[in-house]
């Protein structure tokens, strides 16, 4: 069995060590996560699973160098399973597969919560290696439904193949609205065309913050929140591209011309009658419960309600962009799992709310 201390609160051994797995880790990762993909298509291929098994070896080999306990418990229980693909025991199935990347994102996740000093019990691994230690011992007919337990055990989500996104309801605003947020989709529209990333984003967006709000009994005005998540990034067409379109770190300099677009965006709807609560929403989207936020640093009931919709729903897009390289599936658990490992950042009422949406979604 596994030792929970060492994955609830694990011991840093050598710091220095710990940053040195993390780099190897990240570099490793990718490489994976394509070999993986290619063995979906090919379970058989002999020189994929020996290259996937090699790499499993390599992170636990790795995890003991550098004395990463957590790593060691992760990886073993997938070595095992990929051991006994290669000697042909069992066939490299996609639920395999997602295990696999489940378990190599959290520990990734992990790992970054040891080098910030953070908690590690949201990331549920006790339930994951626990899991996967039961699964590396099973019969071939077994392990797919061990896999598809760990996965929900640990994520909250049924895996599921992924699917056609549902049909967006019409949404109409007040009839005396209804040209301002045409104009708002507009702007929207003009703000999605100065990158390919961005497209579809603000229907997107929105569809997941009508579903959150109607989760909780829609106590935000949902007309008020469409014009709000059409407009809260409107700003940063107002500063250099060469700052909110820039790959990569951001400098000190970018991150504080960047904590402007809340106020450029809500002044838009602020000199519009009627839309003094879409306004608050704008401008406190990047408002924190505790107060860490930009640009006023307010907290809790401070910070309007649609405003804790909008940091949400912005945040899991923003992730699933990140990893969008990764597939659908694979950027999904991420984003998922990046949001809800957020404690501080959003509020809570909120998440329980947003999850909800999220698994019906992905149950559908």
């Amino acid at each position: 069995m596994a030792d929970i201390t060492a994955l609830l609160n694990p011991r840093i051994a050598d710091r220095e060590s710990l940053e040195e797995f993390i780099d190897d880790l990240t570099d490793k990762v990718p490489g994976i996560e394509r070999n993986i993909a290619l063995l979906k298509r090919a379970p058989r291929d002999r020189e994929l699973i020996a290259n996937l098994f090699r790499a499993l070896h390599n992170i636990k080999g790795d995890s003991a160098l550098c004395k990463v306990d957590v790593g060691v418990l992760i990886a073993h229980p997938i070595e095992t399973l990929l051991a006994r693909v290669r000697n042909d025991e069992i066939v490299f199935t996609d639920l395999l597969a997602e295990v696999t990347l489940l378990a190599l994102d959290r520990l990734e996740l992990a790992v970054e919560a040891l080098s910030g000093n953070r908690p590690l019990g949201h990331l549920k691994l006790v339930e994951l290696v626990g899991g996967l230690d039961g699964m590396a011992t099973l019969a071939a007919d077994e392990i797919d439904a061990r896999a598809f337990t760990v996965i929900e055990s640990v994520t909250g989500f049924r895996p599921a193949p992924a699917a056609r996104p549902p049909k967006q309801k019409a949404t109409r605003g007040r009839e005396a609205a209804s040209e301002d947020l045409k104009f708002f989709r507009t702007l929207a529209l003009q703000f999605e065309a100065r990158s390919k990333l961005y497209k579809g984003r603000a229907a997107r967006l929105l569809r997941l913050a009508l579903d959150t709000n109607i989760a909780a009994g829609s106590p935000v005005d949902a007309t008020q929140l469409e014009a709000a998540v059409h407009l809260h990034d409107i700003g940063m067409m107002m500063l250099p591209e060469a700052v909110w379109l820039k790959p990569g770190k951001l400098s000190d300099d970018d991150k504080k011309s960047l904590h402007a677009h809340p106020g450029y965006s809500a002044g838009l709807l602020e000199r519009m009658p009627g839309w003094a609560d879409a306004a608050a929403m704008v401008a406190q989207h990047h408002e924190m419960p505790d107060g860490g936020g930009y640009p006023l640093g307010i907290k809790e009931a401070a910070i309007h309600p649609g405003a804790k919709i909008i940091a949400i729903v912005d945040a899991f897009e923003a992730v699933m962009q990140k990893h969008s390289d990764r597939g659908h599936s694979r950027s999904l658990l991420r984003a998922i799992a990046e949001v809800n490992a957020c404690d501080n950042q959003f509020a809570p009422e909120w998440i329980e709310h947003f999850n909800a949406v999220v698994r019906k979604r992905v149950e559908a």
